[in-house]
């Protein structure tokens, strides 16, 4: 039984290699499969007339040859089309549908053309369009979709023309339209993390330098109007309670929120490959790379000065505006992991003298060195929150470590919705 499997895997994987080499033949000197039992069945003719002297056979060869020839150059016609492709988004996120249009005319008449848009294997099959037969002057319209499943820079095309010989002994490919590049977005989703002054109004911890946001997130009451402040925050409905109906005195309220304790955020994104789950995609990373994208765009949106590291590099200079966090997620499609540790990220950041900041590490391990690197920011009175990633060989230990310092900790997995985990977070490290 055994032997028989070995077996099967052998002739599979010659199967294999003699695809690919035939592949490789059609695309260097356009014979197909057919082409080259031709040409090799005519070289044994050509072998055996020779050692047999037959003039018989060697007259077949002759036949052969001529016409292996004519399939050639009857494949070698050049095809008058014209071809236009709709224009593409240059950026899109991940699982958003995108559709295509092709548009081919043809100058004169044209039958057995297959029209291909090759795509990546993570944007989709690629697209065949057959012509049967298509007169001079005609058009034909194709509409297709594709849906991104990954984050990724990637290209659409390039559109090629593929026809072959009556006979189909031999097959050329032209290529119509060149391809174009395609961005590919991480996912976002609503992630609300900011760190409010109410965790940091009772001693020993304060952050040493601070420079508060004026205008939080979190709705603290209301008080009186006062000289200076903007009326649009006057709250109407409550001002009308207290409207005295006989004398027409009342009180203007305000709303007031509490303060965030910065304006400025750090995200420490952890491309060390060997943290991460396997495979690729690696699972974990992926939603890595969604948590970062997330909270730096909704930072970016609140009006937060956003900075954020890999383990190697700072991935973009500080962002404060939408057409920034736009570059910025450009950088996200295309990162990768590598063998750089989470602790260099992080001492990249303790050179740093800027204290004034909240800090946000994305990391599915944590190790001792890494531990006591974070616990140097937090003596400096650097707010920080980590993001633990799970996922099924997480190292029980990084739960404990991140627990021992005592900072906010959000547990997110790849099926986890961010907006409920980092709410359950706030909820803990504020209430």
């Amino acid at each position: 039984m055994r032997v028989r499997k070995l077996e099967q895997q052998l002739s599979h994987a010659v199967g294999r290699r003699v695809t690919a080499a035939a592949r490789v033949v059609e695309a260097r000197i356009g014979l197909t499969t057919a082409g080259i039992g031709v040409v090799g069945l005519v070289a044994a003719v050509f072998l055996l007339a020779r050692s047999l002297s037959n003039l018989g056979l060697f007259m077949l060869t002759y036949g052969g040859v001529v016409v292996v020839a004519l399939a050639y150059l009857l494949a070698r016609r050049k095809l008058a089309i014209t071809t236009e492709r709709s224009d593409l988004p240059s950026r899109v996120r991940a699982g958003q549908p995108v559709t295509v249009t092709l548009r081919l005319t043809t100058r004169k008449s044209l039958s057995t053309v297959i029209i291909e848009e090759r795509l990546h294997e993570r944007l989709g099959s690629s697209v065949k369009v057959p012509v049967a037969a298509l007169s001079a002057g005609e058009a034909v319209v194709h509409d297709y979709s594709f849906t991104p499943s990954l984050r990724g820079v990637y290209e659409v095309g390039p559109l090629i023309a593929t026809w072959s010989d009556p006979f189909g002994l031999t097959r050329r490919t032209v290529v119509l339209s060149k391809a174009t590049k395609l961005i590919v977005h991480p996912r976002t989703e609503t992630a609300q993390d900011r760190v409010l002054s109410r965790e940091w109004e009772d001693p020993p911890v304060r952050p040493p330098i601070t420079k508060p946001w004026p205008s939080g997130f979190e709705f603290y009451g209301l008080r009186d109007y006062v000289s200076g402040d903007d009326p649009r925050r006057i709250v109407w409905r409550a001002t009308a309670r207290t409207l005295d109906l006989e004398t027409g005195v009342g009180r203007y309220l305000v709303r007031e929120s509490e303060q965030g304790i910065t304006d400025r955020v750090t995200v420490l994104l952890d491309t060390d490959r060997g943290a991460h789950s396997p495979g690729d995609p690696s699972e974990t990373f992926e939603t890595a790379v969604k948590v970062a994208a997330s909270v730096a765009t909704k930072h970016v949106k609140d009006g937060f000065t956003v900075t954020m590291f890999s383990n190697s590099e700072q991935l973009h200079r500080p962002i404060r505006s939408q057409r920034d966090s736009i570059r910025l997620l450009d950088h996200l499609a295309e990162l990768t992991t590598g063998n750089d540790r989470l602790v260099n990220g992080l001492e990249r950041i303790l050179r740093n003298p800027r204290r004034d900041t909240h800090m946000m590490v994305i990391t599915p391990y944590l190790d001792a060195q890494t531990t006591a690197r974070l616990k140097l920011l937090q003596d400096r009175g650097i707010s920080i929150i980590i993001v633990l990633v799970q996922w099924e060989d997480s190292d029980p230990l990084t739960q404990h470590r991140a627990g021992q310092l005592g900072c906010s900790v959000v547990e997110v997995s790849a099926a986890t919705p961010l907006g409920g985990a980092f709410r359950h977070m706030v909820g803990q490290g504020v209430r």
